[in-house]
């Protein structure tokens, strides 16, 4: 196979790519003579001081690859604390979600049970217990890993108890999937899914009326909400959490990549990878439950609410996956056919984003059909016969509860 070469500046580069040339001689630099992959920031900043352009090899560069996509988004091999990670690779298809459900309930229920007794030790001035987490994030992570539907789908008929105990289930599960989606080492999903579940714990320790008059917060009150980051911390250093990645994942989730975040105004790179993704979950979730200032929005008007962020708040390559991990309509979505039947997104099709399986709960009149027939809206007909979704709609719309029909 030829050499495919390409010249460009050296502030193109991205890591993951193999330079093959220089615009100077090899033996007037520190670089082998025979080309070298790019894997550090460290690596384009030596070439930038030497060098204002140079030539890839674009067979060699792994810039399309799940591997590439990562190194292009930050990621780093080593663990903050020290020692390798397992390499990125993609996982298998997901299992059915019929096979899934009985394995995902129970982690539903533990996760649930978790979080519930972080958030009631935090607010009664208890020392918090991490003892067990991994234990209990094992099996989450293992259902999201073989299929994220089963998890989300659960969550969509259960009865939301208060916004903290069920953000803490949801962003664990969420930031899992979007760890799942980049091709993240399976270590890498544990302490993401903890990220998520632990990532607000220090709002369990502010008064509980910052939250509950049904205005917006005033900067008096976005400042006191701004430190629940280091009360979060403090309490779980207490409890003896040392964990250096989750560390660092739960001091940054709230930067953001122009650099308007807090506490540090980090931007960019700067911000580690795990506290970007977990900026996305954490947003995403909020705009998606019911809170006293703010109704929520469903899930797709969520995905486009952050989509209007992209470069601004949210890195975009990082939204285009979270986006694809969830899918147009993701699982658990309420959303009107075609046919003018109400249905709910129950599994996505990878191959056809725009044709979910669902759970059809209305007919055309809006009569609930007690029959609730499962549709495959891809296979389901064809040409004309085919039902489509037409547009999302707001959890409780037409007065459907997802839970007085299925619990």
């Amino acid at each position: 196979m030829p050499l495919e070469e390409r010249r460009i500046e050296v502030d193109a580069l991205a890591l993951g790519m193999f330079v093959c040339r220089l615009d100077r001689p090899w033996s007037e630099t520190p670089f082998p003579l025979q080309g070298f992959q790019v894997l550090t920031q460290e690596d384009i900043a030596h070439l930038r001081a030497l060098c204002k352009h140079v030539w890839i090899d674009v067979e060699k560069g792994i810039e399309r690859t799940p591997r590439g996509l990562l190194l292009r988004l930050g990621f780093r091999r080593e663990r903050p604390g020290g020692g390798l990670l397992a390499e990125p690779a993609p996982y298998a298809q997901p299992i059915p979600i019929e096979d899934e459900l009985p394995q995902a309930a129970p982690a539903w229920d533990a996760a649930r049970t978790f979080a519930a007794r972080c958030i009631e030790d935090i607010r009664a001035g208890r020392r918090v217990s991490v003892d067990g987490m991994t234990d209990m994030l094992e099996p989450v992570v293992s259902s999201v890993v073989r299929n994220p539907d089963a998890f989300f789908w659960l969550d969509a008929l259960r009865r939301r108890d208060g916004y903290p105990y069920s953000h803490a289930i949801n962003a664990c599960a969420l930031a899992a999937t979007f760890g799942r989606q980049l091709g993240f080492p399976r270590e890498l999903l544990v302490d993401l899914a903890a990220g998520g579940m632990l990532m607000d714990i220090g709002m369990s320790a502010l008064d509980e009326s910052v939250f509950t008059h049904p205005r917006p917060l005033d900067e008096s009150a976005r400042t006191t909400v701004r430190g629940h980051v280091e009360l979060g911390l403090q309490r779980l250093h207490a409890a003896g959490l040392s964990n250096p990645t989750l560390v660092e994942m739960i001091a940054s989730h709230h930067e953001r990549h122009d650099g308007s975040g807090y506490p540090g105004g980090r931007a960019g790179l700067a911000v580690p990878l795990a506290a970007r993704m977990l900026g996305i979950v954490d947003s995403f979730d909020a705009m998606c439950s019911e809170r006293p200032h703010q109704p929520a929005i469903s899930r797709h008007h969520a995905l486009q609410a952050l989509y209007k962020q992209r470069d601004r708040l949210f890195q975009a390559e990082l939204l285009e996956q979270f986006s694809q991990a969830l899918g147009v309509y993701p699982t658990g979505s309420l959303v009107e056919l075609s046919s003018g039947e109400v249905a709910v997104v129950m599994a996505q099709n990878a191959a056809r984003r725009l044709f979910p399986r669902v759970t059809v709960l209305t007919r055309p009149d809006k009569t609930v059909d007690p029959a609730f027939p499962q549709v495959d809206l891809w296979s389901d007909g064809g040409g004309e016969g085919r039902r489509s979704i037409v547009r999302a709609l707001p959890a409780g719309a037409y007065g459907l509860s997802l839970a007085d029909f299925f619990l």
